[in-house]
């Protein structure tokens, strides 16, 4: 088990997004983060304690965790400098890049010499079958995205977090690295072998009651060619009942890949129900997710107004609103 609470690792992380793994665990487990710890440079910060290794340790910090989810998932020379310092003073480490701790020498070599862990979250503890296609008893929603990083997890957790307050059966069921560190359960989706993704998407998300809810955390999007086949896997492994549309509206390109525009929600509307109707004939749009967080609070009440306009669907910013019109869709259905 990875033990808490954590030191949150930014590095030199350039911007917000590219910290939204420590984001996400001080948004949805901040009694888990005594602090963050920033490298020079870095464009992210949490709002919450800056603080050194040796203060974390006095802190009572157990884990320094990677909060930084880069695209290639790279560990830099400069980070393994401090992740050596970090396992001398009694630091274990948790990251769920890519670049998998255990294949560092340095760091192998200081754990072993210290006497520390090293936890790898990316790397599937489970032999998963490929898909069948079967239809599973109980209920799945998943949010899919016009781009990467555009709320999908945050909407999975407000609309489980909704309806447990509601006394409705509903279970979070994370696919990505952020999602498990926060759980402490779920399938590192991007980190399995591609003919076996949809088929784990089935193991995460087996029979279950009639009125029980899954909630499948959303990975990549249809329109990103680095990360489309993740979104495909989620969407026919998942069957879903129910998709929310996720959206970042002021973004004027896809994340990462400049040359390609951000699609708009009808065209995402459009592609994603006959691809999921494939998998489950009955799937609905049910809604909108909208990450409102760049605008101020009167665009974003206006932004959302001209959404459920357009779209003929109930639109929120869960996280920052409330997920009431969301879930009220899905016990609808």
């Amino acid at each position: 088990m990875i033990q808490t609470p954590y030191l949150l690792f930014l590095g030199d992380a350039p911007d917000g997004l590219a910290a939204k793994v420590a984001q996400g665990i001080n948004d949805w487990r901040p009694e888990n983060a005594v602090g963050q710890f920033r490298m020079e440079g870095c464009g992210a910060d949490l709002g919450i304690a800056n603080m050194t290794l040796e203060e974390g340790i006095a802190a009572g910090a157990k884990t320094l965790v990677i909060g930084v989810a880069n695209r290639g998932g790279v560990i830099s020379d400069a980070w393994k400098e401090i992740l050596v310092k970090a396992l001398t003073l009694g630091y274990d480490i948790a990251s769920g890049l890519h670049n998998l701790l255990r294949d560092e020498k340095e760091l192998m070599s200081a754990a072993r010499v210290h006497g520390q862990t090293l936890f790898d979250v990316r790397i599937p503890s489970v032999a998963y079958p490929i898909a069948n296609g079967k239809k599973r008893t109980g209920k799945r929603c998943l949010a899919v995205g016009t781009d990467c990083s555009v709320g999908k997890m945050y909407t999975g957790l407000c609309m489980d977090t909704e309806m447990q307050k509601r006394g409705m059966k509903s279970t979070f069921r994370p696919t990505g690295q952020t999602g498990i560190l926060i759980t402490g359960g779920g399938v590192p989706l991007d980190a399995v072998i591609a003919d076996f993704m949809a088929g784990a998407v089935e193991y995460l998300t087996p029979d279950n009651d009639a009125d029980h809810w899954d909630h499948i955390e959303g990975q990549g999007s249809l329109f990103h060619v680095s990360y489309s086949g993740v979104t495909m896997a989620l969407i026919h492994g998942g069957q879903p009942d129910a998709i929310v549309l996720a959206h970042e509206p002021t973004r004027t390109h896809m994340r990462g890949l400049p040359d390609y525009q951000l699609p708009t929600l009808e065209a995402l509307r459009d592609m994603v129900l006959p691809i999921a109707r494939i998998a489950n004939p009955d799937c609905q749009i049910v809604g909108v997710s909208v990450n409102t967080q760049k605008l101020n609070e009167e665009d974003a009440k206006a932004c959302l107004a001209d959404i459920e306009t357009r779209m003929g669907l109930p639109a929120t910013d869960p996280f920052r609103f409330g997920a009431e019109k969301l879930v009220d869709a899905l016990e609808a259905i």
